[in-house]
């Protein structure tokens, strides 16, 4: 990919927390399609989320979302440059309705692709639920409206990290469907995953990261046809059997939507 075609461009990106660096000279690049960054526990997948975002102000090196500076703006700079997080956890109000949740950025999104009813058209679950309070919905709702609130605010790239964890299979499948539909709409994505086969479902191009940086890039069919590279990369035994990359779906209980 040239710097011409590339939405977004991380080059050299160093971060990390205090003394301590975890992101030591990554580098990457990403159009308008939807690629997954896999890796295995402390490879420092949640920080390049956190420094991507402005959460932690990176210590060298570039972010360029279109061409601008991103690296050392603040979270909601970054966020209405055209930056949209849906975070690990999902971090909703636990009292605010559905509805409230998503009128916070209702304002911003008048007359853009992405409005309250639009989320709602692309979940109708949620519609359903638009008077329950965040703590009474489901895991796979809970992500529903994660989702819904970072497509307010109508960015080019959305970021979300590990959003399959605890979702059942079928919640997944709904994820897959919604990114495959954002990415044929003009809307990159880019997936930090924990589960392997949740990743590839996802995104096609597979980012490995080891030690803070990108060590090599694979497509899905590649990482999952290979025991060798899923050793060698993420510690995992066998498709069937992980050491230290979750490679199916885990289901939690009460996550059903």
């Amino acid at each position: 990919m040239t710097p011409d075609d590339a939405l977004l461009e991380v080059r050299d990106l160093r971060s990390g927390y205090g003394a301590s660096q975890v992101l030591d000279g990554l580098s990457f690049s990403m159009g308008v399609e939807a690629v997954a960054v896999v890796g295995r526990n402390g490879m420092g997948k949640t920080t390049l989320c956190d420094t991507l975002v402005g959460f932690v102000p990176p210590s060298g090196g570039e972010i360029r979302l279109s061409g601008r500076r991103l690296d050392g703006l603040a979270p909601e700079t970054i966020a209405i440059a055209g930056l949209a997080y849906v975070p690990q956890g999902r971090r909703l109000f636990p009292s605010l309705t559905v509805d409230e949740h998503l009128a916070m950025l209702a304002r911003r999104a008048r007359g853009r692709r992405w409005t309250p009813d639009a989320v709602y058209e692309l979940f109708p679950r949620l519609a359903e639920r638009r008077q329950h309070g965040g703590a009474d919905l489901s895991g796979g709702e809970q992500q529903m409206l994660a989702v819904g609130r970072a497509l307010l605010l109508n960015a080019p790239l959305i970021v979300m990290d590990e959003p399959s964890e605890g979702l059942a299979p079928t919640i997944v499948d709904v994820l897959v469907e919604v990114v495959r539909h954002l990415v044929a709409e003009g809307v990159a994505v880019l997936v930090v995953e924990q589960n392997l086969r949740a990743a590839v479902r996802l995104a096609d191009r597979q980012l490995v990261m080891v030690s803070g940086r990108i060590e090599a890039e694979f497509t899905g069919e590649e990482l999952l046809d290979r025991p060798e590279l899923q050793r060698r990369y993420l510690g995992v035994g066998s498709a069937t059997a992980p050491t230290g990359l979750a490679t199916g779906s885990q289901h939690t209980e009460g996550d059903d939507a």
